[in-house]
């Protein structure tokens, strides 16, 4: 699928398509990477057999770079982290996602690690943004979802911090979202911010209101 707004891609390699570690789940083997812990590829397997075993699938593709910011929408239930989260791992890859620091202490540290969460810290002055766009530079291999609405109630004006933080980390934004009539994972268009939030926006938003969410009537979007 081509880039919007492509331009030089600074900084990234194509990915190695030779996984190093294989998972059995659902009766299909599923790439795994190095840099995974074993619970992290335990967890990813479990959600993956769980996106399978409902009928889910994944369609589309993700493009072949080791960074982006995957925007997820519309966010209408609990269950559209178990069908972003599949359809990422079902593509062989495996997603990460931001968390309050505090959620990462024991007892539960282990499992929002596991799961594919990052700390941050919003009690603290530093910028939020540039806290995760750290993490882009701290990883080779990094894709980090967040959910454009921000909640699971409707509202009409978007949260733009994945476009800043995409912008920060110099990296891409690859729209995702589920559609329940058929029970798949659709992965849309890569976009390459520009600046010009609205302009870079158009695609995402005829994508994102091609799909069927789980509650149609708490899906917004920006007029």
């Amino acid at each position: 699928m081509a880039a919007i707004g492509a331009r030089p891609r600074i900084g990234y390699r194509p990915r190695r398509p030779t996984p190093t570690i294989g998972e059995w789940t659902g009766g299909q083997t599923i790439a795994a990477t190095a840099t995974e812990s074993f619970g992290s590829r335990l967890v990813r397997g479990l959600l993956v057999g769980l996106f399978r075993a409902s009928g889910w699938r994944a369609q589309g593709q993700l493009p072949a770079l080791d960074k982006y910011v995957v925007v997820g929408a519309s966010h209408t239930s609990n269950w559209d982290f178990v069908v972003f989260v599949g359809t990422i791992a079902e593509l062989g890859r495996h997603v990460r996602f931001v968390g309050k620091h505090s959620l990462f202490r024991w007892p539960f540290g282990g499992l929002m690690r596991a799961l594919g969460g990052v700390p941050v810290n919003r009690d603290t002055t530093r910028d939020l943004v540039q806290q995760v766009a750290d993490q882009f530079a701290a990883h080779e291999d990094f894709l980090l979802i967040i959910a454009a609405e921000g909640t699971r109630a409707r509202v009409e004006q978007w949260r733009t911090g994945f476009y800043r933080i995409a912008q920060v980390a110099n990296v891409p934004i690859v729209c995702a979202g589920p559609d329940y009539a058929s029970r798949c994972g659709v992965i849309g268009p890569t976009i390459w911010p520009t600046g010009d939030y609205d302009a870079d926006m158009v695609p995402a938003y005829a994508f994102f209101r091609s799909l069927h969410p789980r509650h149609p009537a708490r899906a917004g979007f920006p007029a």
